[in-house]
């Protein structure tokens, strides 16, 4: 059985800050340390489940927050960037299951640390006119690759937004948003043997890959700012329906790598930290 699993850093327990999961934040060095405990829980699962391979795909900001040393010594790591399917990029029809470990929120959505990959950038999202953050995105890549998603880790904000999108993922809350950053948090002890349960009993009967996709989707983006927006309808295809807003049609997983494309040009031109 080969499971892959994308890890975030927002959604990992005892996690609540921007100083807990960016690079040079006064307690960055212990939340990476956290992340990879949270890692090695849902593959400790994945293996009493029967896994034979496991690929960790580093899904975090600068994407070099899991140390190699720290993982479990089954895990097959992807590190660093840039990567052309970014938070999904390693995952093939050949995975059995996906898991998604410390995701959070969308933008919008009172949950630790929300917002929709780029901070206050992106203000809304949606995918054929469904509300979408990184999770539903996520989901609907993977499930567009032929890859179910089994399993999902966060705050309780993050498994109520993913129940909604799938009732079918299992989700584990490891803390309990209180605002945008705070939580009421879980011992870890106790959260990580959670993880590891839930995965383990999940994987015991591996979910059904998902039904085939749709021929074409539409991705819909609106930006804080109009100059991102203006700018994106460079790139044909991507057509603009206000003066902040944009989308394009496609293949979900073609979106997905096309989004990132969108990050990327919006980064050059707002040069914004995440957390504002």
């Amino acid at each position: 059985m080969r499971i892959y699993i994308s890890v975030d850093m927002e959604g990992i327990t005892g996690l609540v800050d921007a100083d807990d999961v960016q690079p040079g934040g006064r307690d960055y060095e212990r939340g990476r340390l956290m992340m990879a405990e949270d890692v090695n829980a849902a593959v400790r699962g994945a293996l009493a489940a029967g896994a034979t391979d496991i690929t960790v795909n580093d899904a975090h900001g600068p994407m070099r927050n899991l140390l190699p040393e720290s993982l479990h010594p089954a895990v097959h790591l992807i590190r660093g960037r840039p990567k052309q399917m970014g938070m999904l990029e390693g995952l093939t029809p050949e995975h059995d299951a996906a898991l998604f470990v410390g995701y959070h929120a969308r933008a919008g959505a009172l949950g630790v640390l929300s917002h929709s990959f780029m901070g206050h950038e992106i203000e809304d999202m949606w995918l054929d006119g469904r509300p979408v953050g990184e999770i539903g995105l996520a989901h609907a890549t993977a499930a567009a690759i032929g890859v179910p998603v089994a399993v999902l880790t966060g705050d309780d904000r993050a498994c109520t937004e993913m129940t909604e999108w799938d009732a079918s993922v299992t989700t584990v809350a490891v803390k309990f948003a209180r605002d945008r950053f705070s939580a009421g948090l879980r011992p870890p002890h106790e959260a990580r043997a959670s993880i590891e349960e839930a995965v383990a009993a999940r994987l015991s009967a591996p979910p059904k890959a998902p039904a085939g996709a749709a021929a074409s989707s539409t991705l819909t983006v609106r930006w804080q700012s109009a100059s991102v927006a203006s700018t994106l309808q460079g790139i044909p295809g991507v057509t603009s329906t206000d003066a902040r807003t944009v989308r394009s049609e496609g293949t979900v997983p073609g979106l997905y790598r096309l989004f990132g494309v969108w990050m990327r040009v919006a980064a050059s031109l707002t040069n914004q930290p995440p957390y504002c």
